[in-house]
């Protein structure tokens, strides 16, 4: 393979991940955006959406659509569920209660997935609509990575269009920069907060879906890792910000697969650690992240 087409695959192959990462990120970014919340529990919504799309797409005659929306919407349910019950009665205590909670539920959810379904790595099969590989311009492309970043671009437009232009998404950000203020407005908080949540979490469970499809593999813990560079994402972009949770997860994504792609193979192993060494050079040098202002 020539210089070109190795480099052509690899922007395709950072393409694909940036957009998981930038999904997971939006999530991460309007939980902290309306509650100043960074949720460590966020990377295992993945792994409920990914088991549950396994468990929907094993359901005969179900169709493709429904089986890859309802883990979306379920994931979305739990992520209300867990605001109502986990944070809602702290949400007045100091900033810390919040944050341990975070990490204790993301021991729960990894827990209750090992003691109902087993720590087992299991197969993930996708549907033949959807396996398979494509040859464009000499460029190995995978169905399920089209379908990825497809639909990925289409949700982030979709949701920055929502948090801009309508009623809910001027609710959102009314919160996000005085709740209390907000509150006197006549904004339902609450609601708001909650419906925040439940999108992050939806966010989350499609990212977790379209991770599974690509790797080919889900674990109770596959979210862990993920959620934590989706967090790297939030924060290089601008915790808070959706376009720069976009920008941040592309970026990431770019960094990591050339990172891989581009050095040494001897080197290949340390991709984690070029992204965690990334967040330190950021929180060093741009806290405040790429897109956010001071």
């Amino acid at each position: 393979m020539d210089l070109a087409l190795y480099l052509a695959q690899q922007l395709v192959n950072a393409v694909s991940l940036g957009s998981v990462y930038a999904l997971s990120a939006i999530g991460l970014s309007l939980v902290y955006g309306v509650l100043r919340l960074i949720n460590f529990a966020h990377g295992d919504l993945l792994a409920l959406g990914a088991y549950a799309a396994l468990a929907l797409l094993a359901v005969p005659r179900l169709p493709l659509g429904a089986a890859l929306l309802l883990p979306v919407a379920l994931v979305g349910a739990v992520g209300l569920a867990v605001e109502r019950v986990a944070y809602r009665p702290i949400r007045r205590a100091p900033e810390v209660n919040a944050l341990i909670v975070s990490l204790a539920l993301s021991v729960i959810v990894q827990n209750l997935l090992v003691m109902t379904l087993t720590a087992q790595p299991r197969p993930f099969h996708l549907p033949p609509q959807l396996a398979g590989l494509l040859l464009l311009g000499g460029v190995v492309v995978s169905r399920m990575a089209l379908l990825t970043t497809a639909l990925a671009v289409g949700l982030m437009t979709a949701l920055h269009l929502m948090v801009r232009r309508t009623r809910v998404g001027t609710a959102i950000r009314a919160t996000a920069e005085d709740r209390d203020a907000a509150e006197l407005m006549g904004i339902p908080t609450d609601r708001v907060i909650g419906l925040t949540f439940a999108l992050g979490a939806a966010l989350g469970g499609f990212a977790g879906v379209m991770l599974g499809g690509q790797y080919g593999r889900i674990d109770p813990f596959m979210g862990f890792l993920p959620g934590l560079k989706a967090f790297v994402a939030a924060v290089l972009g601008g915790l808070g910000s959706v376009p720069g949770a976009i920008l941040g997860g592309y970026l990431l994504g770019f960094g990591e697969i050339l990172f891989v792609g581009l050095l040494p193979p001897a080197l290949s192993g340390y991709r984690d650690a070029f992204v965690f060494t990334l967040l330190i050079l950021i929180l060093l040098l741009r806290p405040q992240g790429v897109l956010a202002g001071r």
